[in-house]
Formats: structure tokens, C-alpha cells, sequence
């Protein structure tokens, strides 16, 4: 009995949570239609497809090339703290970028790779440039609903550079940190905020709709649904947004740069575009 509930219990667990996910695959993709209805089965062909697809959905509004800012907000640094918590969440079963390191090996190492991590980072804020790894991707598409055969059924999800997700986190949180500093940020805004959610925001309205009717006052509701919002935000416009919200010109100028010369390949199975 002790064996089947110890460390062998465990380890069949790991087991079956293998098999169970190889068995659901989601990344099996059947036949699927092009643009003029023709049936599509061979792997590579598919990945073409959706590569076409995928790279026609984002928002090419404005020229991030001269975007600038000066330095009128808190000095950027490197926050250690960040990393290591980051680190220490990040999933066993995490998919390795294109740069082919695993988050594995950074929980692995653990102490020891952070301050190796906290130069590269440096270095690469204080340079102005970023390595090409970092700016690419690999694309899986899931199926999200709907007829399996048609492309725009399918989520794209990017497999990128786990190192580089670490400087991603660790500016985020410096933007966070100076937004909330200043009271940039408008107050209604509920994601993408620590303390805030779906759920705070659902509050919050409920309690305006019960405020006003308190008072006897009359209730307009306007709901927007926007499609492929997030494929579809300006980046040259976002940029010159974070630019003006006083912040560190190495932050402005690092996000331009990742924003310049990214690539993608769509894989669908062991083919790729």
C-alpha cells in the first residue's frame, strides 16, 4: 500500500497526466479548407496556411522607428525579486521557444542562473538591442470551436524565448510601479493590474447600477465588443502612449526594439512554415 500511495503513486500520477495530454493533443489538426475552398492535408502546406493567415491579423498603424522619449521618470534597474519569482512559476510542462532554453533548466539552476539572467537583461536594456532569438516565434494553432476545417477557428498561441519572458516581466512591473506612483492609470481600468480583475470590475458596476437606482437616476449601458482587440492595437500609437507617461527612455526604446524585425512560423505537427 505504501508503494502505491509513496513516491511510486506519484510518479504513475505523472504518468497518466502524460498520457492523458498526448492522447488530447490539441495541436492535431484534420483537413482544412484554403481561401477557395480546396482541401489542405499535407502538414507543411497547412502550416503555410495558417502562417498567411495568422501574419494578416495585427495592426501595422504608425512607425515606431522614431519614437523617442527623454528621461523624466524613475531610473529603470533590474528588479531580482522579479525574476526569481518568476522563475520559480514557471510550469514543468513549459514549451521552449525558438531559442530552444527550457524553463526546466532555469528552475533547475535556480539561484545560481539569476544573476547571470539580471546582466543579460541589463545589458540588453542598456544597448539598445535585442537578440534575434528573442524576437521570434513559434506559432501553434488550437482549435477554439466551430468547424475544425476553417483557419479562422483556430487561436494562435506563440511559443517564444522563455529568457526573454523575464524581461518582459521585469519591465512590466517597473511600468506598473511608476503608473501607480503617478495616478496615470484611469481607476475604472481593471486588467492587467495587481489587486484588480474580472471580478473587481463586475463589482464595481453592480454597485454604480445600485447607487443610481438609490437615487433615481437613470442608467445608460453601452457595451462594445471589439474583435481581434488584441491583434489589433496600434503599436506605433501604443509606444508614443508609454513614451509620454514619464518613463525611463531605456524602457520606450528597448519595447521599440522588440517591436522591430519579429518573425513567426506556424507548426502544425513536426512541420513547420
Amino acid at each position: 500500500m505504501k508503494s502505491v500511495f509513496g513516491k511510486e503513486g506519484k510518479c504513475w500520477s505523472y504518468f497518466y497526466k502524460y498520457v492523458k495530454r498526448r492522447k488530447g493533443n490539441k495541436e492535431n489538426i484534420p483537413a482544412i479548407k484554403d481561401c477557395n475552398g480546396r482541401n489542405i492535408t499535407d502538414a507543411i502546406e497547412k502550416a503555410n496556411t495558417f502562417n498567411c493567415y495568422y501574419s494578416t491579423v495585427f495592426s501595422s498603424e504608425g512607425n515606431i522607428l522614431h519614437i523617442q522619449s527623454e528621461n523624466t521618470g524613475d531610473p529603470f534597474s533590474i528588479d531580482i525579486k522579479i525574476i526569481r519569482r518568476k522563475i520559480k512559476a514557471i510550469g514543468k510542462i513549459k514549451s521552449v521557444g525558438p531559442d530552444r532554453v527550457s524553463g526546466e533548466i532555469l528552475k533547475l539552476v535556480g539561484e545560481a542562473m539569476i544573476p547571470y539572467l539580471a546582466r543579460l537583461l541589463d545589458i540588453a536594456v542598456n544597448n539598445d538591442t535585442l537578440p534575434g532569438e528573442w524576437k521570434r516565434a513559434t506559432v501553434i494553432p488550437i482549435h477554439k470551436g466551430g468547424d475544425r476545417s476553417l483557419v479562422t477557428n483556430y487561436r494562435p498561441v506563440s511559443l517564444t524565448s522563455v529568457v526573454c519572458k523575464q524581461k518582459e516581466h521585469v519591465i512590466a512591473s517597473y511600468l506598473r510601479q511608476v503608473w501607480d506612483k503617478t495616478d496615470w492609470l484611469y481607476e475604472g481600468q481593471h486588467g492587467f493590474r495587481p489587486g484588480y480583475s474580472c471580478e473587481s470590475q463586475v463589482v464595481t458596476v453592480c454597485q454604480d447600477i445600485a447607487d443610481s437606482m438609490d437615487n433615481g437616476d437613470k442608467i445608460d449601458a453601452i457595451i462594445v465588443e471589439f474583435s481581434k482587440a488584441f491583434d489589433l492595437v496600434p503599436h506605433g500609437r501604443l509606444l508614443t502612449t508609454i513614451a509620454n507617461s514619464v518613463v525611463d527612455s531605456r524602457v520606450v526604446v528597448c519595447r521599440r526594439e522588440f517591436n522591430l524585425g519579429r518573425t513567426q512560423r506556424v507548426r502544425v505537427g513536426r512541420q513547420t512554415s
